[in-house]
């Protein structure tokens, strides 16, 4: 019985690190973003308390990402967009290391509705 609940665990928890890993794919393939949302979306409900603050982080991680991305994109027009695209690059690359060392050690995300990292 042990072993059936650390084995749903360590499946879960194989969920949330497949998100972290989609998520640093999309900065060359975009499309895996979307799917990385989708998963967490659909894996936050039957999850242990420590890994639903995983997922809402990852759920925040994308909207946050997507913003700050859309928001780069606008400013290109006027070169500032530029540096803003390279800042949301390196701060995606930044929450998805820090969210997989809390998730390796198997514990609960510290700040899962923070803004930065």
């Amino acid at each position: 019985m042990t072993d059936q609940v650390i084995n749903t665990s360590s499946t879960n928890s194989g969920s949330a690190k497949l998100v972290y890993i989609l998520y640093l794919a999309s900065i060359v393939f975009g499309i895996t973003g979307l799917i990385g949302l989708i998963m967490a979306y659909i894996n936050k409900g039957d999850a242990p308390e420590w890994l639903k603050t995983h997922y809402r982080y990852q759920i925040r991680t994308f909207w946050i990402g997507f913003f700050y991305f859309f928001i780069g994109a606008i400013t290109s027009l006027i070169l500032i967009g530029y540096i803003i695209l390279l800042f949301t690059v390196i701060w995606l690359i930044v929450r998805c290391i820090k969210g997989m060392k809390a998730l390796d050690q198997q514990q609960a995300h510290p700040n899962p509705t923070g803004w930065f990292f």
